[in-house]
């Protein structure tokens, strides 16, 4: 991605993005992104589909984002949802590269919060075969999260975030999709469990945020954006290596400030229009034999030594 402007040099534009640059992205979000560090500077390379390619670096592992499966859903912009969940899975377990150690699904794993849907979904990523990291989406918490908190969040505070650790990396899962007007919200209790999360932890600690709407703002007038985000941004500051994982908007957005690089994840259910797009954010119809080419999965690897990590979005029509 050509390199971001702060938000000062947006001024005037609402979004907090340069509108040229956020559909240059998009232009390559059909393919998917490799990021890496190359003299302290992060550079993006275009990976051509079908691929084998293999993310190198020093030891360390990775891990697979999926997002927004949205089972129940069932209208003309994917009649088969399950069908491209299983694709998904079966895609995240063939990276053609390092072998992935977890996933991680940043929410809207229903479309209803219904049991039924739940149970479908969990059935089809048990196949996935390891260990597997929740956070909802606003979808999940449509009976205000009982279904999702019976099923994914036991064991978590509040509506549903934790933290864990693998092999010196903090990953926190948070909930934002407890909307303030339309926009994600984190909240006072929330913000205040992160705080002491971190508190402990060493600057160097590299640290992975994964939660369903994106933290930073992509489209305030969608609401694709988390209105207390930047109180949460404003913790991590003092780390050298922070990686925040979103969904939420269906397509492939990549920012880098300072030590932070943001990433939202596409979906395995259907494609949404790029911001200003269309009238409205929701379902987008592609011709059928583009769907595939619209959704996916995205592997991340942590290599040490490294601030950034490398994130590798692959299409599910892609060849491995």
């Amino acid at each position: 991605m050509a390199e971001n402007k702060t938000q000062d040099e947006n001024k005037g534009a609402g979004d907090g993005i340069d509108r040229r640059q956020f559909l240059e992205c998009m232009a390559w979000a059909g393919t998917g992104l490799l990021w890496t560090m190359a003299g302290g500077v992060p550079t993006a390379k275009l990976l051509a589909q079908g691929t084998k390619q293999r993310v190198t670096g020093h030891e360390g592992f990775s891990f697979v984002q999926i997002s927004d499966s949205h089972i129940g859903f069932n209208k003309g912009a994917n009649p088969d949802v399950t069908g491209t969940l299983q694709t998904a899975i079966e895609r995240a377990k063939m990276p053609g590269g390092a072998v992935p150690e977890f996933l991680l699904h940043t929410g809207d794993i229903t479309q209803n919060s219904k049991p039924a849907e739940f149970d479908t979904a969990a059935q089809i990523v048990k196949g996935f075969g390891k260990d597997v990291f929740y956070v909802p989406g606003e979808h999940d918490f449509i009976d205000d999260g009982e279904q999702y908190k019976q099923r994914f969040g036991k064991g978590t505070h509040g509506t549903g975030w934790y933290s864990f650790d693998h092999k010196g990396v903090r990953f926190l899962g948070l909930n934002n999709c407890v909307q303030v007007d339309a926009m994600g919200n984190l909240g006072a209790e929330q913000l205040a469990w992160m705080k002491a999360e971190l508190s402990g932890l060493s600057a160097s600690t590299p640290i992975v945020v994964f939660a369903h709407i994106p933290l930073w703002m992509v489209y305030e007038q969608w609401g694709w954006g988390t209105k207390d985000g930047e109180q949460a941004l404003a913790l991590l500051k003092r780390f050298g290596s922070v990686t925040v994982l979103n969904g939420h908007i269906h397509q492939v957005v990549q920012k880098v400030e300072g030590n932070v690089t943001f990433h939202t994840a596409r979906a395995t259910a259907f494609p949404q229009p790029a911001p200003g797009a269309a009238m409205n954010p929701g379902p987008m119809v592609v011709p059928a034999g583009k769907l595939r080419s619209a959704l996916g999965v995205t592997h991340v690897k942590v290599a040490r030594g490294q601030n950034h990590l490398a994130v590798v979005d692959h299409a599910l029509a892609e060849q491995v």
